[in-house]
């Protein structure tokens, strides 16, 4: 009974949040793999999958597609990294917010990816291919965006990849943006720039639309701190045209109301300036100064057995009589020193007398 306890107790401690989407990704799979197994392989991609021919007779498909992982691989990369980054932003951020986090970087990557696969298309005229030929699926999008979350929470924190490459969390989201690129390069476009996508949305989302309850009850959106601002990302020789085009693009979102506005914004005039007030900053922040606190209190403490040799030794006590003593002979000093001083005009006579 204790064998088969501990996978229930396992599976009882996940959030219900993360527990759902993991077993809802495994059976959408399974039955995938099923139906292609019975040679239904084309309703199969068409109804659950994002192909951008069938998107308009299946929308639902925005969504679900995510729950897909065509192989084996892919499966088993999804269930190593999500369920686990799920978990810590349940935990952090609620049932609630993890779900439209969840749904937000699906549905909104999937819009862009259908809406470009579009333009190919007028463009080209190749239906065959951007179409019909390309089939979106997985939870790449997913995966970045959880990058880009984990890097607005602990970007300093240090990970090692399969026990070999060693790596800060704030570097992970364009590692990955870049093997998308050289990927979609390369003439591997689906599902590879979903990727890009994926960054983007997520980036916009906890800058400027996710929910943040405030410890005194008011609630703030996003993070406008310096350090999670757009150019960030870049390398410095990027920043100018980037904060350029980041400040027009913001002054239009804001004139036609599409992102919720702060007073720190209008107060500071500017792009992405506003300290952030999320919980999760106050949290890592705290945590990073109770960490620096107890590294100086430890440098500058020793240790117990040799605290007697590092330390200077402590005066001894006076006894009151040999205080008295020690006050009486300094006293007396003025006066020895004054007979001192009159013999010694009296020896030199002497000794001039002498030396006649």
């Amino acid at each position: 009974m204790a064998v088969l306890s501990s996978p229930l107790v396992l599976i009882q401690s996940i959030p219900p949040v993360t527990r759902a989407f993991t077993g809802a990704t495994i059976v959408s799979s399974a039955l995938y793999a099923y139906l292609c197994w019975n040679g239904m392989g084309s309703q199969a991609s068409q109804y659950m999958t994002l192909v951008p021919g069938y998107t308009l007779y299946a929308p639902w498909t925005l969504l679900t597609s995510a729950f897909v992982e065509v192989n084996i691989w892919e499966l088993a990369m999804t269930l190593i990294f999500v369920p686990a980054a799920l978990k810590y932003l349940e935990r952090l951020w609620g049932g609630i917010e993890t779900i439209k986090f969840i749904v937000v970087s699906i549905v909104a990557s999937n819009i862009i990816a259908f809406g470009f696969n579009w333009i190919e298309f007028i463009a080209t005229r190749n239906a065959d291919l951007f179409l019909y030929g390309m089939q979106y699926r997985g939870q790449m999008a997913l995966q970045i965006t959880l990058l880009v979350a984990f890097t607005q929470l602990i970007p300093e924190h240090q990970v090692q990849l399969f026990g070999v490459i060693k790596a800060r969390v704030k570097s992970l989201p364009m590692a990955y943006l870049t093997l998308s690129t050289v990927l979609c390069i390369i003439g591997l476009q689906c599902p590879w720039i979903i990727i890009q996508f994926g960054w983007f949305v997520g980036w916009v989302y906890l800058r400027f639309y996710k929910k943040n309850p405030g410890e005194t009850g008011g609630d703030t959106y996003g993070d406008r701190s310096e350090t999670f601002s757009l150019v960030s990302w870049f390398p410095p020789f990027m920043h100018y045209p980037l904060t350029i085009g980041g400040n027009f693009v913001y002054s239009l979102a804001n004139r036609f109301h599409l992102i919720p506005s702060s007073g720190s914004d209008v107060e500071l005039g500017g792009y992405g300036q506003v300290p952030g007030t999320a919980r999760a900053e106050a949290e890592r922040r705290r945590a990073m100064a109770l960490k620096a606190l107890d590294q100086r209190v430890a440098n500058n403490s020793s240790p117990v057995g040799s605290g007697s040799t590092n330390a200077a030794p402590a005066p001894a006590r006076v006894p009151p009589t040999a205080a008295r003593q020690e006050g009486a002979g300094t006293n007396s000093s003025p006066s020895l020193e004054r007979s001192k001083s009159t013999t010694e005009p009296e020896e030199s006579a002497k000794v001039k007398s002498d030396i006649r």
